[in-house]
């Protein structure tokens, strides 16, 4: 009789990528209760075989475990089949159409709200792209539904990564708003656009990348309610995991409506997607009170590794320096935040941000910030408690002199990085815009790697698979230019797996139960299109996932389904 553990699943005779300290390749891998019992030769693994054992048969394809996005924003990708799309719309008359078969399920004076203009998810080259190269008026858009309020969204700017933002609005929509030709902007980045005799002729438009008009001016008109948050989430997790990622790390904080879902749907027992969460504050109304005794409050619950278990977790907290006159008008609307999913109020002036900070490292609460000066303020920290062992995170990384990688590498920080932005759309840019003698500079992953820093991947929504960030992190290539951004930053295959796979279990705490398929761990694995070791270097972006398991229950399926 055999005394091998009986496994309850069996993958076999695929080339499955373990991630693991030698990046060791296996055969087969056999699955017991939610982890990993046995990985490597298949005869070796054959012996966990027992008669209820499961079967699927890789036939040859690659495998990777279950990709960890370092920046994932989830939640925002269920959100866009909440108001209806206007893809494939190209010319004005098209999208009245749209609007006006829109307005007949809807009753009079109803709102009927829309997706932006142009085709996701980037929505470029706008309104050059429609056949008349402008915006619709409202006139056009009342012509379209004459007895309803229409009100086209902007795109969350962060999407296609260029200004301004549009929006547009029918007259109907204009009155409810109390928008007249005396309506002064709510911010002087939006312009309300004006016809020739001086009224407002229905378009807004804002030089900057997070909505504004939506949450101002037409902040009666519908938004994402709880139960939608609750209801797209596990359309959010679908379309992740149909690319491989079986975490999440949402390290720019989640407001109480985002958590408020997560917490729902977890209850429920529909969360797929290990999420790993980030607090984001709001401080208003906490001004005069001392931060050790706010800070010393939330301790139980985002102190190291946070409160929660192996599909939700929360821990940590996000902050910014300063607080801008445009998040101020932002914040009025909360507890609603819109696309972003995080508290417009989460800045601090730098004393006060240092204080909080101070307060963290002393109750052993990890603290986030995603903006270059953060970077010194850490220090400052450091050297009143020290941090070194907490894993703080500095995120969405663009550009670091050496200076500032031996920073991180003394401070022990953790890094998340944004290749989809800073390389893919805008790397092509920064050489100029920072004054750098060269582009070394720019997501000086080799530096990194060099150094000894941990650094993650992260999708940031845009595009939701972590295969093309992968591919920027090897390739180095614009988007705009297509060319090579710093080519001498460019890492090898084996390091953007592990910079998707290791570094994300290390930046979730959780490097002891993910990240790698080695015996002992959560059965997390994706099994791919394509090997990403070996496809041709322009298709690595485009490998996708056929069987997506978390826990070694299967989460995504394509032509993979487990046997008898």
């Amino acid at each position: 009789m055999s005394t091998h553990e009986p496994a309850d699943l069996i993958l076999s005779g695929g080339k499955i990528i373990t991630a693991d300290s030698r990046f060791s390749i296996a055969e087969s891998v056999a699955i017991r209760a939610g982890r990993f019992i046995a990985v490597g030769e298949a005869a070796m693994v054959e012996r966990h075989r027992a008669p209820h054992t499961q079967s699927i048969a890789l036939n040859g394809r690659a495998v990777l475990p279950g990709l960890i996005d370092g920046h994932a924003h989830m939640d925002r990708e269920g959100l866009k089949s909440v108001f209806p799309s206007l893809a494939g719309c190209r010319s004005i008359p098209e999208i009245q159409a749209r609007i006006a078969e829109l307005a007949k399920d809807k009753a009079p004076g109803e709102w009927i709200v829309t997706m932006p203009i142009g085709e996701p998810p980037f929505y470029f080259g706008l309104p050059e792209s429609l056949a008349e190269g402008r915006w619709p008026t409202r006139q056009e858009l009342d012509d379209a539904a004459p007895d309803n309020p229409v009100y086209i969204r902007s795109i969350w700017g962060y999407w296609r990564h260029s200004q301004p933002l549009v929006s547009l609005a029918n007259t109907r929509a204009l009155r409810l708003a109390g928008v007249t030709r005396e309506t002064a902007p709510p911010h002087p980045t939006v312009t309300i656009e004006k016809d020739a005799a001086g009224e407002p002729n229905g378009i807004f438009t804002e030089r900057g990348f997070v909505p504004l008009v939506e949450l101002s001016l037409f902040h009666m008109a519908p938004g994402f309610t709880v139960a939608q948050r609750v209801a797209a989430l596990p359309r959010s997790t679908a379309w992740y995991h149909a690319f491989g990622t079986t975490s999440v790390y949402e390290e720019h904080g989640v407001a109480s409506e985002v958590l408020s879902a997560y917490r729902q749907v977890h209850a429920a027992g529909k969360l797929t997607m290990r999420s790993h969460l980030a607090f984001s504050p709001d401080w208003r109304g906490m001004e005069d009170v001392p931060m050790e005794r706010i800070i010393g409050g939330w301790a139980h619950q985002l102190a190291g590794a946070g409160f929660g278990d192996d599909m939700l977790r929360l821990s940590g907290i996000i902050t910014e320096i300063g607080r801008t006159t445009d998040n101020a008008v932002r914040a009025q609307a909360a507890p609603y935040t819109g696309w972003a999913g995080f508290n417009y109020d989460m800045g601090l002036e730098r004393e006060r941000a240092k204080e909080m900070l101070i307060a963290c490292a002393r109750n052993g609460i990890r603290a986030i910030g995603i903006w270059p000066n953060m970077l010194d303020l850490f220090a400052e920290v450091n050297e009143v408690v020290p941090i070194r062992d907490l894993r703080w995170v500095l995120g969405h990384i663009a550009v670091l002199s050496r200076e500032q990688v031996s920073k991180i590498r003394d401070l022990g920080l953790v890094l998340s990085t944004h290749t989809n932005r800073y390389i893919y759309k805008e790397g092509h840019l920064l050489q100029e815009r920072h004054g750098l003698p060269d582009e070394d500079a720019i997501s000086p992953l080799r530096w990194l790697e060099e150094a000894g820093i941990t650094y993650s991947l992260a999708t940031d929504n845009v595009p939701v698979s972590l295969f093309y960030p992968m591919w920027q992190a090897v390739s180095r290539m614009s988007l705009q230019t297509q060319r090579m951004v710093g080519e001498s930053q460019a890492v090898s295959r084996e390091s953007a797996i592990r910079a998707a796979t290791n570094a994300g279990a290390y930046l979730t705490m959780s490097e002891k139960d993910k990240g790698a398929i080695e015996v002992g761990k959560l059965a997390d694995l994706a099994v791919l299109t394509a090997d990403p070791l070996t496809v041709e270097l322009p298709a690595l972006k485009d490998v996708a996932s056929e069987l997506t398991m978390v826990g070694g229950k299967v989460v995504h399926e394509g032509r993979l389904t487990p046997s008898a």
